[in-house]
């Protein structure tokens, strides 16, 4: 794997202590054609630590920084399309920004480094891509094995619902580099992570009810790391929240969605492709996490956890429509959503609404609404936890 890092130390040269975030200078900055290839210079305003590596399928570069700030920076003065085809840069987690370049195609990193003037700090990012057949990329691509967070899979069994407080894991969709769908201003990462916020407030004040957010902020969080976060805290329920947009039809309501190998229908369907390749394209490297679902022990799991989740699902819509919150006509969907798949926790994805449609954007950023459906949830976890544990010393009977 073709992967360059730079430390802080070497960075900083002379042992500077820098304290603000790093700048991009667009004017002294490009991503441009190189001869077949690809060249990428970044003037910062200060050195920070960084990495590079090469995703394939499809075909990315991705740089790491320890933090460069993007404010101001804007796609259209870094770039014009050629052998990058796109490109997305923003928060990937706390303390670190990441930058990805689609390529057009299969581009191997020849060489990287930075430069910083001993004089102003000022630094000068340059790497360069060259031509390579695709089995040659794909040999050289893949995720730093060597990250403690990203990706990695979580191996403890949630706690079964006894006499301590339910633990509820709520997922805002998206985050970062990652913004989600956008229509008149509005932007699912941010709306998303408020919801999120006021429906916490609402279950922690219901009382008997412990809740963590997958993203206090906004910063991006990959699906695996969501889902591994739910199984580190021991959650009992783990509920992604989002607010999609649509191209076609006139999807509109709240629609709960649950995991299946099998798309309840051609929307759901589309609506997990199109979650799954926000992550890829952000960056993710999901090579072979697909092994573990098949395991056999995963499957037994299911077994007890799959008519638990539909239950949930039927609380949560019983609960919507008794808040008078609009739902979908179909309001409980099925599909191969990747951050559903902790095989032993309840997982349900809410789409709110959908911001492609006017009415749903207004309930969206109506905070009465908010309050409504916060509610609802509270409720219909309540009911969904006395039902579960009445039908506990059944399970596997």
């Amino acid at each position: 794997m073709a992967l360059f890092v730079l430390t802080a130390g070497a960075v900083a040269g002379q042992g500077r202590d820098f304290t603000a975030l790093a700048r991009v200078d667009v004017t002294e900055s490009a991503i441009e054609d190189m001869r077949g290839g690809l060249s990428v210079d970044l003037n910062l305003s200060q050195g920070v630590p960084w990495r590079v590596f090469t995703l394939d399928d499809p075909a990315r570069a991705v740089f790491d920084f320890r933090e460069v700030d993007w404010t101001g920076v804007d796609n259209a003065a870094l770039f014009e399309p050629g052998a990058a085809t796109a490109v997305r840069f923003g928060t990937v987690r706390p303390g670190w920004s990441r930058l990805v370049i689609d390529l057009g195609g299969p581009l191997a990193l020849d060489r990287a480094g930075m430069q910083v003037d001993e004089v102003t700090g000022r630094a000068r990012l340059t790497a360069r891509f060259i031509a390579a057949t695709p089995s040659d990329f794909a040999a050289a691509s893949g995720a730093p094995a060597d990250d403690p967070v990203w990706d990695t899979a979580g191996s403890e069994r949630p706690k079964g619902i006894g006499d301590g407080p339910l633990v509820v894991v709520i997922d805002p969709g998206h985050g970062g580099i990652d913004p989600g769908a956008e229509r008149e201003g509005i932007v699912e990462k941010d709306l998303m992570l408020t919801l999120a916020r006021e429906l916490s407030e609402t279950l922690i004040r219901a009382g008997g009810i412990d809740v963590i957010l997958t993203r206090a902020d906004d910063s991006f969080v990959s699906l695996e790391r969501r889902v591994e976060i739910a199984h580190e805290v021991g959650a009992h329920v783990f509920i992604s929240l989002h607010a999609d947009a649509l191209a076609e039809g006139r999807a509109r309501g709240a629609v709960v969605h649950t995991l299946s190998d099998t798309a309840s229908d051609e929307a759901s369907a589309l609506l997990a492709e199109r979650h799954d390749r926000d992550d890829l394209l952000s960056g993710v490297d999901l090579t072979g996490k697909d092994d573990q679902i098949a395991d056999v022990l995963l499957d037994l799991a299911r077994q007890e956890t799959t008519p638990r989740t539909a239950r949930l699902a039927q609380a949560l819509v019983t609960g919507l429509n008794a808040a008078g919150v609009p739902r979908n006509s179909k309001p409980i969907r099925s599909a191969g959503f990747s951050v559903l798949k902790a095989a032993d926790i309840p997982s349900v994805l809410i789409e709110v609404g959908f911001l492609s449609d006017r009415r749903d954007r207004g309930n969206l950023t109506n905070p009465d609404f908010r309050g409504h459906f916060a509610g609802a949830v509270r409720d219909a976890l309540l009911a969904w936890m006395k039902e579960d544990a009445a039908l506990a010393p059944l399970i596997r009977r």
